[in-house]
């Protein structure tokens, strides 16, 4: 099936200054498409790059209680500490009913399984039971519908089982350099900054039948689920259920100091415009303005101890 088109990406570098008057660079994307192959997209097409996100310790997150995370919602802001975060409410294909979302960048997915079986299906266009169809789009009906393909599912009942089995249980690394005095002082910056707001350090799971390894266990995942507000500067304009176009989910930085031995690259936040923590700090906005124009104060050292931590994670 002929692609819809070609997607071009290019950077313009915004340079900026620490109150220190140390210098930094930011790179804004913009997005191009090009050699479509079934005519102009609409004016209106909503689009929203991504880059993947890690799939470590997703069964420990699926194991924290609903009712905690419910009760980490403060969507009016009661406690004025102008975080307002809040769950996204989804649709669960095989429960029939609404739920409450924790996977994706904007929690649009409730269970490892739905957020498995459509990524097969929105990313690969591998079909399964809750997910029959391929993704064809409306200008490639022609093309995709008629388009050779298996009879049924082209994953069965069992693999999707083992897919979801093997996922939940994809362990998250060993911390590295806890006792790193550096660390430690970047830690105390972290909280200083009121970082943990959203990356909200410690949960316990609760019990998930058939799987004493992640059943009752205190973890740090560095995260609360919620949907925050993060800003005209990372907004998509593409809603998801709840999520707003300015809205994502706060991502676990468990892992985190590993992408480079895992991915070969260190590119950070949702469209990977980030090309390193630091950046990726930078980046925030919104309800998290206040968190990034602390650590734009922290001295050079401090800003370096608080990296210094997250590489730790």
């Amino acid at each position: 099936v002929r692609p819809q088109g070609d997607v071009r990406v290019q950077y313009e570098e915004v340079k900026g200054k620490y109150p220190d008057g140390s210098g930094y660079s930011l790179a804004k994307p913009s997005y191009h498409f090009e050699n479509l192959n079934y005519g102009d997209l609409p004016e209106d097409l909503l689009t929203s790059p991504r880059v993947a996100p890690q799939v470590i310790g997703l069964g420990l997150l699926e194991a924290i209680p609903e009712k905690r995370l419910l009760a980490l919602e403060d969507a009016e802001d009661r406690d004025g500490d102008g975080i307002s975060g809040r769950v996204n409410r989804v649709w669960d294909i095989r429960a029939r009913a609404t739920r409450v979302g924790r996977f994706g960048w904007k929690a649009n997915q409730p269970t490892i399984d739905q957020q498995n079986m459509g990524a097969f299906q929105g990313d690969m266009g591998v079909t399964s039971k809750h997910f029959p169809d391929q993704p064809c789009t409306s200008p490639q009906a022609l093309d995709c519908v008629n388009a050779p393909k298996l009879t049924g599912p082209e994953i069965d009942a069992e693999d999707e089982r083992h897919m979801e089995t093997y996922v939940r249980l994809l362990a998250v690394p060993a911390r590295r350099n806890v006792e790193d005095p550096a660390v430690l002082a970047g830690h105390a910056a972290f909280r200083a900054a009121k970082c943990q707001a959203c990356h909200v350090e410690s949960h316990v799971t609760g019990k998930l039948p058939g799987f004493p390894e992640l059943s009752n266990q205190k973890i740090y995942p560095f995260t609360d689920l919620l949907l925050h507000d993060m800003g005209e500067g990372l907004a998509d304009g593409r809603p998801d259920f709840a999520a707003t176009g300015r809205e994502w989910r706060t991502p676990p930085l468990w892992g985190i100091g590993l992408f480079h031995e895992v991915n070969r690259h260190t590119r950070y936040l949702h469209d990977g415009r980030a090309r390193n923590l630091e950046e990726a700090i930078l980046w925030h906005g919104g309800e998290a303005e206040n968190a990034r124009q602390a650590f734009m104060s922290l001295s050079k050292s401090d800003r370096d101890a608080l990296i210094r931590f997250l590489e730790s994670l």
